[in-house]
């Protein structure tokens, strides 16, 4: 009789289900949410270094500040992951190496998903920032 009652195992994986699913489902969730994040934050990069390609056609800082948000602003505009209300472009040189442009994309990445997974995940800066550096003239 003993043998027969360790034998009988119905419901136990629906127990099982209970206890892992709602694990499972957060991981799942948080798994898309950082994709997201990580999508936004190489867009970010790409966005930058095609900005700074562009900058190097201008002849001073304004002109390259111009052609570095127009590029940053037309790359968004093909992306449905950025909003363009939340993107800063700026366009820098180096006092001591005027031939280095620096070309800082800023992206408030508050309106991401990502903010509503709470307390229980390590969240990362809402602000995604990256500075690409180009060569103007020649080597």
């Amino acid at each position: 009789m003993v043998h027969k009652g360790l034998k009988n195992e119905s419901g136990t994986a629906a127990l099982e289900f209970a206890i892992i699913s709602p694990v499972f489902l957060f991981m799942i969730v948080a798994l898309l949410a950082y994709g997201l994040y990580f999508g936004a934050a190489h867009t970010v990069q790409q966005i930058s270094a095609n900005s700074a390609r562009a900058a190097l056609a201008g002849l001073d800082l304004n002109e390259r500040q111009a052609l570095a948000s127009a590029t940053a602003f037309a790359s968004v505009g093909r992306n449905g992951l950025i909003r363009s209300d939340d993107l800063a472009v700026q366009v820098t040189a180096d006092a001591d190496q005027p031939e280095l442009i620096y070309v800082t994309v800023t992206y408030d990445a508050a309106s991401l998903p990502i903010w509503n997974l709470g307390p229980p995940l390590p969240l990362p800066g809402k602000t995604i920032r990256h500075v690409s550096v180009i060569r103007a003239g020649g080597f």
